[in-house]
């Protein structure tokens, strides 16, 4: 089963919670209160970058006689396309540059580069997965509705080729963002003709999404347009691999757990600050890559602050992570090629039916609950702290260190 008690699942009090909690909005008000011409510069000095990457690419397909200056101008726009659909569409979308009251880099204006409507993605997305963040029911992130990647969902003959569906997912991921999005509009609609407004909406996006990348600039390309419709369909291709890891990095390695319904009743917000922490995953990235990334590679911070400029999530982390030591919780993190392999390893196995599996479903490296650490206490009561971890508390990543140890002699 999934985490019910938050607090007693990370080995915290009450007080504790609070006071993390306090830490947390301190860090909010102090980047609030140091927003200014710097960060403005950032957003446009990227959309500046980003479209001049995209046309020099455009340039060099329809101008190179080589398959080498093909092969490069795709990877070019692939780059380029990564850079507007995460740096700036995701970031954008979040909100975090609403406070410069630009209406051409606000969240209820930006139109992004790939099939989804962004307004149906910022109510799957903004909504439903940052406010129910793993909450299991809530939540159709945990695993985009196709994939199995708890033991709380239950398994289905299907499944057995779920393997094979994650690289359809990889491979076509815009496209699966975009019915997911549809989905969630579709869920919350209160008529049939409120449905098919979505649906159309969804249709016309589309229409001028593959019109530009697969019609209009292959037709521009006069006798080249074939190669120019493979460069394209290539750029999107690595584009949507790329988003793809990126995000499945973020929710579905070791340590990013899962909770149920009852987890988030009568919530507040210190509580919600950690179940973001317990919910999500990092992964190690230098500058380059975390720009690529969206600033995604520090999803634990995305996930606590989602409207604060991702420019900032780099400062933002050196705090959260020492606010982790000082209340002994996990910081999840590890190189990219493992949090993947990690993230692989549970699709796969969860591909297969529970009873082939040797975990329980309560202490499994992808699905756990209070019970990993004994018989719980009655609700409303902390664990004891037994021991002294760096910080005088005894956290939970004391008690997972301790845990391992035994489970290791």
């Amino acid at each position: 089963m999934a985490i019910t008690q938050v607090a007693v699942y990370a080995h915290l009090s009450p007080e504790d919670v609070e006071a993390l909690g306090l830490e947390l909005d301190a860090i909010r008000h102090d980047i609030d209160q140091r927003l200014g011409s710097r960060d403005a510069a950032y957003i446009r000095r990227t959309i500046v970058f980003q479209r001049v990457l995209d046309l020099t690419a455009r340039l060099v397909i329809a101008g190179s006689r080589t398959n080498l200056g093909v092969a490069l101008g795709s990877a070019a726009l692939a780059t380029a396309k990564s850079i507007e659909n995460m740096e700036i569409g995701h970031n954008v979308c979040h909100g975090q540059w609403d406070w410069m009251n630009d209406p051409e880099i606000h969240s209820s204006t930006w139109e992004w580069d790939m099939a989804g409507v962004s307004s149906q993605w910022r109510y799957s997305h903004n909504y439903r997965h940052h406010v129910f963040t793993n909450v299991l029911g809530i939540d159709d992130d945990i695993g985009f509705g196709v994939m199995r990647v708890t033991r709380d969902q239950p398994w289905r003959p299907r499944l057995l080729v779920q393997p094979l569906q994650n690289l359809l997912l990889a491979a076509t991921f815009e496209w699966g963002i975009a019915l997911h999005g549809l989905y969630s509009e579709r869920e919350r609609a209160a008529t049939a003709a409120e449905k098919s407004t979505y649906t159309r909406a969804l249709v016309r996006k589309i229409e001028r999404q593959a019109g530009k990348d697969y019609v209009l600039f292959p037709a521009l390309s006069g006798r080249r347009w074939r190669r120019t419709l493979a460069a394209n369909a290539a750029a999107n291709t690595l584009r949507n691999l790329w988003a793809y890891l990126v995000i499945f990095c973020g929710h579905f390695p070791d340590g990013a757990e899962k909770f149920t319904a009852a987890a988030i009743e009568h919530e507040t917000r210190p509580e919600w600050y950690l179940r973001q922490m317990l919910g999500t995953a990092n992964f190690d990235a230098g500058p380059v890559l975390a720009f690529l990334s969206g600033h995604l590679s520090h999803q634990i911070e995305h996930h606590l602050f989602p409207d604060l400029p991702s420019n900032r999530y780099p400062e933002i982390a050196e705090r959260v992570r020492a606010l982790c030591d000082k209340y002994d919780l996990p910081y999840t993190t590890g190189p990219l090629l493992r949090q993947y392999l990690l993230t692989l390893r549970t699709i796969n196995k969860l591909a297969l039916p529970d009873g082939v599996l040797t975990a329980t479903s309560d202490d499994a490296p992808e699905t756990a609950s209070e019970i990993r650490f004994g018989p719980l206490p009655p609700r409303g009561v902390t664990y004891s702290p037994v021991g002294v971890a760096a910080a005088g508390r005894r956290g939970l990543r004391t008690a997972l260190a301790e845990r391992s140890r035994r489970r290791a002699g």
